[in-house]
């Protein structure tokens, strides 16, 4: 089976607390065709300097290694650097606080998409305490969704095809929170892009990040949904970011 070239992208900004656990689950892959980009905000703590410690190990083992450092205009737009740095065939974003769940992820994710023929991947998230990340909080089934009623996958699972990005575009930097359920959205629902869904758990994201916590951060992210479906003219987009907005409010009561 063909082994393509995947690039993973991390982006940082004062993660000194996470960052090792992170670039370990990479590390640690049994795939080893791997780019691995780190691109950081100009952290003012140790992240850059334990991102650096890892130059020699990933050399040795002959995988590409980028630490990218300098201001950026926040978290899309460091995304995007990363993506438009990226050399390999599928693209993976994996955030600084995340680990993947054991060493055969990324293996299962190129053997998946490379077998079926898939532009974009996804698959099952397990949300843990950012203390122990041993410790499950909660769990998040993918299943096959409906983006129309704010629906997306977790993008932390989720892989897409440099050439996909390069048709459908990057990250809009405007949006806070929501601009992985916009190109999702414009890839998986509206472009009808090839894609698979693996039934498995393969992320452990702690809660507490800028889209898990917060009544503010869902609000922003019912605003910034509801403008992607006003753009790409979903009808009934108000009613159904409402309801959408209602089920995560009776979370906090």
């Amino acid at each position: 089976m063909d082994k393509p070239l995947i690039s993973l992208i991390t982006v940082s900004y004062n993660s000194e607390k996470t960052i090792k656990d992170t670039i370990e689950s990479v590390f640690n892959q049994t795939y080893k065709n791997i780019e691995y980009i780190i691109v950081d905000g100009l952290s003012n703590d140790n992240t850059v300097s334990i991102a650096k410690n890892y130059e020699k190990r990933f050399a040795e083992r002959g995988s590409a290694y980028k630490i990218l450092s300098e201001k950026d205009k926040g978290l899309y737009d460091a995304m995007n650097k990363g993506i438009n740095q990226a050399q390999g065939k599928i693209i993976g974003i994996l955030n600084s606080d995340d680990i993947y769940i054991n060493n055969l992820v990324i293996e299962k994710v190129v053997n998946k998409m490379v077998s079926e023929n898939a532009d974009c991947f996804y698959a099952d998230l397990l949300f843990v305490d950012e203390n122990n990340t041993n410790r499950i909080v909660r769990k998040w089934k993918s299943g096959k969704g409906d983006f129309r009623f704010g629906w997306n996958p977790p993008h932390p699972t989720t892989f897409i095809t440099k050439a996909t990005y390069q048709k459908f575009g990057l990250y809009k930097v405007e949006y806070k929170i929501s601009s992985d359920y916009d190109i999702l959205y414009k890839i998986i629902h509206k472009g009808k892009t090839k894609t698979v869904y693996l039934p498995e758990y393969i992320v452990k994201m702690r809660s507490g990040g800028r889209s898990t916590s917060g009544l503010k951060s869902n609000i922003i992210a019912s605003k910034e949904i509801y403008q992607t479906l006003k753009e790409n003219t979903q009808k009934y987009k108000l009613p159904i970011i409402l309801i959408r907005l209602f089920v995560k409010l009776k979370q906090f009561v």
